[in-house]
């Protein structure tokens, strides 16, 4: 039996596009919609009518597959997400994947089981194959502040080159040359862009790669504080690696930002309330929770969304300090 999937090999494009070719949607060029119908007469491929036909009843709810619930920043885009899908009469499940790909596929499925009129997902990792799946069902798909390789359908995240650099020249600023990065998991989008943005901020750096968990922010921190040129100030990638951090440091006794300067990329509400308040890179979640389920709806309704690429900044609060003995 020929699949979606036979018929994206053949024409050369991704499962994405085949589906959007089969729903009346655009594709990239006039000629990939051309090989794309061509490769489906050849193969003699016939679209799952039962399942189409399941899909014209909506059930007037929203999937969110969310990376970690315990993260804040998660929390705080679903209950975003669930504020805007309220407004317009829609429900949301939220289902929390944990930062793993296999429970990701697992809530992808049952969501997909329910009937939901669309799927929000961040994704845990660059594992696209998921994606098939969703595609096979012709059910409306949006990412969430990460992407995924071969996916066609609307991104919802923000943007944090600048603020990035403004972090570099900040910490440049306060006299710190070695800085130890606690780096994402490099599987995933966020964890890869941003330290490739803060790498061209012209710092030395020491990086460690944690898992977006505030365990492995604690192992990674005292990873860079034992090293032997230990840098002078952290950067952690994440709010959660960033608590674990803090963590360390305060285990070890080293004041923030006399010993080690810190920063954190996402702002939480007990950050400006710590002391030293702590300079972070803040992202506009709530925004980002209403523009990601708008997307989803102006695509259950036949819309076609543009991606939405919002910006997050800097806030400097003190945690930065001086670098002591800095060259």
């Amino acid at each position: 039996m020929t699949t979606i999937k036979d018929v994206a090999q053949h024409a050369g494009v991704s499962t994405a596009t085949v589906s959007r070719v089969l729903n009346g949607h655009a594709a990239p060029t006039p000629e990939t919609r051309t090989r794309v119908l061509a490769a489906v007469e050849e193969l003699g491929y016939r679209p799952n009518a039962l399942a189409r036909s399941l899909r014209t009843t909506s059930t007037k709810t929203l999937g969110l597959v969310i990376s970690d619930l315990v993260n804040p920043f998660f929390a705080e885009i679903a209950r975003a997400v669930e504020e805007e899908a309220r407004a317009h009469g829609y429900c949301v499940i939220v289902a929390n994947a944990d930062e793993s790909a296999d429970q990701l596929l697992t809530y992808v499925r049952t969501l997909l089981d329910r009937r939901v009129d669309g799927l929000l997902v961040c994704p845990a990792t660059d594992d696209p194959s998921w994606l098939a799946e969703v595609e096979e069902r012709g059910v409306p798909l949006v990412l969430l502040d990460r992407t995924v390789p071969d996916a066609s359908c609307p991104v919802v995240r923000a943007d944090g080159a600048q603020a990035l650099a403004d972090l570099a020249e900040a910490l440049k600023a306060a006299g710190h040359r070695t800085v130890g990065v606690i780096a994402g998991p490099p599987d995933t989008s966020t964890g890869r862009e941003r330290l490739e943005q803060f790498a061209r901020g012209g710092l030395q750096l020491r990086v460690v790669h944690g898992d977006f968990r505030r365990e492995s922010g604690a192992r990674a921190a005292a990873e860079l504080l034992d090293a032997p040129d230990r840098p002078t100030a952290l950067v952690a990638m994440d709010n959660l690696m960033g608590l674990g951090a803090l963590e360390e440091l305060r285990r070890r006794g080293l004041t923030v930002p006399a010993d080690v300067g810190l920063a954190v990329y996402d702002d939480q509400p007990w950050f400006p309330l710590l002391d030293p308040p702590i300079t972070v890179i803040a992202q506009p979640t709530v925004e980002m929770g209403h523009a990601a389920a708008r997307s989803l709806l102006a695509l259950v309704a036949g819309e076609q969304p543009a991606d939405v690429q919002l910006t997050a900044r800097l806030v400097v609060r003190g945690s930065l300090g001086e670098a002591t003995g800095a060259a």
